[in-house]
C-alpha cells in the first residue's frame, strides 16, 4: 500500500501516475493499492512527521556542496527508537511533458474503490483478473 498525497507528479487526478504505477505492478507480479490524501491534507501524512524533523536536524547548520555531501547526511539519520534512513542517488535525467498513452484509459488495469474512487484504487498486473 502507498500513502500519496495530490500533489505534484503523483496526484490522484494524472493519468501518467496511474500508467507508470500498473507499469510497476506488471514489472512486480503484484497488486499495489493506492490511497491519496486530499488536497491539502498532506500534513496528515506520518512521513511528514516520523521522518523529516530527523532528517532536518542531520543536515542541520551544514553547507549543501554536493550531491554526495547529502546523501551521506541524510543515510547517517537515525533514532534511539529504531528509525534509520537509507538514501540512493538517481542520477539519470527524467523526461518532462510525458503524455499518456492513447488507449490508456480504455484498457486501464485500475480496479477503482466504491468508496472515494479518486483517492483509493488498486493497479492490477495483467495475469490478474480486475
Amino acid at each position: 500500500m502507498l500513502l500519496c498525497d495530490c500533489g505534484g507528479s503523483n496526484n490522484a487526478r494524472y493519468y501518467i501516475f496511474k500508467e507508470d504505477l500498473v507499469k510497476l505492478s506488471e514489472e512486480l507480479n503484484i497488486k499495489i493499492r493506492i490511497a491519496h490524501y486530499p488536497p491539502y491534507t498532506s500534513k496528515y501524512n506520518p512521513i511528514e512527521h516520523r521522518l523529516f524533523p530527523h532528517v532536518t536536524r542531520a543536515c542541520k547548520g551544514v553547507i549543501f556542496k554536493s550531491v554526495e555531501l547529502i546523501s551521506n547526511l541524510i543515510a547517517k539519520t537515525k533514532t534511539s527508537t529504531g528509525l534509520k534512513v537509507f538514501t540512493s542517488i538517481l542520477d539519470r535525467t527524467f523526461k518532462t511533458g510525458r503524455k499518456v498513452a492513447d488507449d490508456f484509459k480504455e484498457n486501464m488495469r485500475i480496479q477503482f474503490d466504491k468508496f472515494l474512487p479518486q483517492w483509493n484504487y488498486v493497479a492490477v498486473p495483467f495475469n490478474t483478473v480486475v
